[in-house]
């Protein structure tokens, strides 16, 4: 299967902070939550000039998908789990499989935020014409976002995503939201659908609010309105780790990413020197989580 290669940063981070990024041309092949939970796997794609990166694919279908391109480099694997929600119930269904003590804390953020900024609303956008005014009101907040300033993966601004977008909500298949207070937006979340799955493409969140929470309440407010609605199966917040995702899926996957290159000197060096880093990083981190010091760090990187 023929797929569109892209100029791909092969990154070097630590925490949130990208240090170093190496660029290689490849095709992508990546899994849907639904192929996931079918142990699926698709046709795969034919691969790039320097081969091809695989995202969150199901980790016990690895060797299968390895066995497709004998002779490439394995590198820069992750496995994680895959966090998401299954909607098959109500919202309140939900809610109950939280604590008494975190039902508590999600509701008094939300009249902490309240309180603070004067009430707030919260603003849903499907149609283009809605997009068009979601990207009008996100976009410069997305920009303000450390995802943006240290990963470059905030709110994508280019006109090929913006037309992604647009042909989305004109098959209606776009969900976005936006959490306005104190006169101006300060979250959005952008949902693209993807069969019955609704996929956490984007969240983000002015700074300055940071401590009021404005991303879990609207992540809340959302999820309410989309329960109400029975359209949609799944939720999926997609590939990696993170406290956020844990604590609002309802269950996992084990999926991992990597990248196969093809066996070039200069692609065997970057994949030897990522395992090294990563190596290096992953020592690092049981140190500071030993020592203590691993929560200062993070602040430290997201400054």
């Amino acid at each position: 299967m023929m797929a569109a290669a892209q100029r791909v940063p092969i990154d070097f981070t630590i925490g949130a902070r990208r240090l170093l990024a190496v660029p290689r041309t490849i095709a992508t092949w990546s899994f849907g939550l639904e192929q996931v939970l079918a142990s699926d796997l698709p046709e795969p794609p034919d691969p790039g000039p320097d081969g091809l990166r695989v995202l969150s694919a199901p980790s016990d279908r690895l060797t299968a998908i390895t066995a497709r391109y004998p002779g490439f480099l394995a590198g820069g694997r992750q496995d994680y789990r895959r966090h998401y929600i299954d909607m098959a119930g109500s919202f309140a269904d939900y809610l109950a499989r939280f604590s008494g003590k975190t039902r508590s804390t999600l509701r008094r953020k939300a009249r902490k935020l309240a309180e603070e900024t004067g009430g707030y609303t919260v603003t849903e956008h499907r149609t283009p014409a809605e997009i068009e005014a979601f990207l009008a009101a996100a976009l410069p907040l997305s920009a303000r976002t450390y995802q943006a300033r240290l990963l470059d993966a905030g709110l994508p601004d280019s006109a090929a995503a913006r037309r992604a977008m647009m042909e989305a909500a004109e098959d209606g298949r776009m969900r976005a939201f936006l959490l306005h207070a104190g006169g101006s937006a300060i979250a959005y979340l952008s949902l693209p659908v993807t069969g019955a799955t609704l996929v956490y493409a984007h969240l983000g969140y002015d700074p300055d609010h940071a401590r009021l929470s404005p991303g879990t309440v609207l992540q809340m407010d959302a999820l309410e309105r989309l329960f109400a609605e029975e359209r949609y199966r799944w939720f999926d917040f997609t590939e990696g780790e993170g406290a956020h995702k844990a604590m609002f899926g309802t269950h996992s996957a084990a999926c991992s990413s990597l990248v196969l290159l093809r066996p070039t000197l200069a692609n065997r060096a970057l994949l030897a020197s990522r395992g090294a880093f990563d190596s290096g990083v992953a020592q690092a981190r049981t140190l500071a989580e030993r020592s203590g010091i691993l929560a200062r760090i993070r602040a430290g990187l997201r400054a």
